[in-house]
């Protein structure tokens, strides 16, 4: 009988848990998280991310613990835990760095184990940070003992076609034979194949543009947003004209926030200072989409005319999903009462407790039995675009209806405005 692979998931929010799920299916998976209500909620079949159904996972194969002494040794360790910026916007590591002493406290020598990176990072961290940690922590030897490898996570929230099972996974290894161990994992994951980075370096860098460039093609959207709106032209107008190009991209202007896009720039921003390069395009990218919700609300503000009652529909940084995670919505939020609006907050999706604990929001539950003098359809939550037109009776009379992704062009009975 072959053994079966043995591989610890650390981490288990948005990106860990599937990845988990998915190599229980093949693998024998420890899934480990420091949060006890996560395991105590998976355990009993609830997934507040929403990207699983909670029940499959309770009863599945997979061990969910968070006592790091419950995890056998084991061939693999992958490492899910976020990787965001400080109040300066430079990498915060603190995270990461628990996770790999965590990580390293597991480890032995005997299974020659690899452990797999996936947080986002800048190239060298894997190599130049995280390894010599696990080297001090545990007293083995990288390179010898155990081996290190880096699988950038590609997980988008809420999207279902694009999940684990289906997506090409960029693969390295610290050697050759690392590489091809890594590679085998996860080709039992997923029938996207994977993509064979000539090193961890390599697939680091590719993790951080391929955000980056986003990030930068949105923050053009959001430019002409402000160009087009100062001569009284709609860019949803200027959009749908320019897209019947054959290779014109389909980018949109919004608020830019989550795990990933209004992240990752400012860990290629850090590498680039650090080599003595001034990340110019990165940057003035990420200064547009920071600050587009203060832009936001002082285009609300002017067309209302003075301050008011204000409703904000949707809180989480995309529609459909409840991740609250970096919202830029949150900073709308706060534009508009620094103008003098009392604002009222609602999301069908998103934790209140989050909400309050991470930027001291309250979410009103109630909120759409009122009338408001501006309603802002921040986010386009499927809630509210099948309500229609009959958002337009939140509206007080000589109000405003600000749909900020023009998500219900043909909204009647209200002024309406859009970028």
């Amino acid at each position: 009988m072959v053994e079966r692979t043995t591989v610890v998931v650390v981490g288990l929010g948005y990106v860990g848990l599937p990845l988990a799920f998915a190599l229980s299916k093949t693998a024998d998976c420890w899934g480990f998280d420091i949060d006890t209500a996560r395991i105590a909620e998976l355990r009993a079949g609830d997934d507040r991310t929403g990207e699983l159904d909670g029940a499959a996972v309770a009863s599945s194969a997979l061990h969910l613990t968070n006592n790091p002494e419950d995890c056998p040794s084991a061939d693999f360790y992958v490492v899910t835990v976020p990787t965001p910026v400080d109040a300066g916007n430079r990498p915060d590591l603190s995270i990461l760095m628990a996770a790999t002493r965590t990580v390293a406290r597991m480890i032995r020598a005997d299974r020659t184990p690899v452990v797999v990176y996936e947080s986002t990072v800048y190239p060298g961290v894997t190599e130049d940070i995280c390894g010599p940690e696990l080297e001090r922590v545990s007293g083995l030897k990288c390179g010898k003992d155990f081996f290190l490898g880096y699988s950038p996570e590609r997980i988008n929230p809420g999207d279902r076609e694009h999940t684990i099972e289906r997506i090409t996974k960029v693969v390295s290894g610290q050697t050759p034979a690392v590489l091809d161990r890594v590679a085998s994992l996860y080709e039992g994951v997923t029938a996207g194949g994977v993509f064979r980075a000539t090193s961890i370096k390599a697939a680091e860098a590719a993790k951080a543009i391929e955000n980056a460039q986003r990030d930068i093609n949105i923050a053009f959207m959001n430019e002409i947003a402000h160009i087009f709106g100062a001569i009284g032209v709609s860019v949803w107008d200027v959009l749908a004209a320019a897209g019947t190009k054959w290779n014109f991209l389909p980018f949109q202007p919004g608020l830019v926030g989550g795990h990933c896009i209004g992240v990752d720039p400012y860990y290629l921003s850090h590498l680039a200072e650090s080599v003595g390069h001034d990340p110019r395009v990165i940057l003035s990218g990420r200064e547009i989409n920071d600050g587009m919700g203060r832009w936001l609300a002082e285009q609300i503000h002017a067309r209302v005319g003075k301050a008011g009652t204000a409703l904000v529909l949707g809180l989480t940084f995309k529609e459909n999903v409840p991740d609250l995670r970096n919202s830029k919505v949150a900073e709308l939020v706060t534009s508009l009462a620094a103008l003098g609006h009392l604002v009222t907050v609602h999301d069908p999706l998103a934790n209140a407790g989050e909400a309050a604990r991470e930027y001291g929001i309250t979410i009103d539950h109630d909120a759409l039995s009122r009338r408001y003098d501006t309603v802002v359809l921040a986010v386009p939550h499927a809630h509210y675009l099948r309500m229609g037109d009959s958002l337009a009776a939140l509206v007080n009379p000589g109000g405003l209806f600000a749909d900020i992704k023009n998500g219900l062009p043909r909204l009647a009975g209200v002024a309406r405005w859009t970028l």
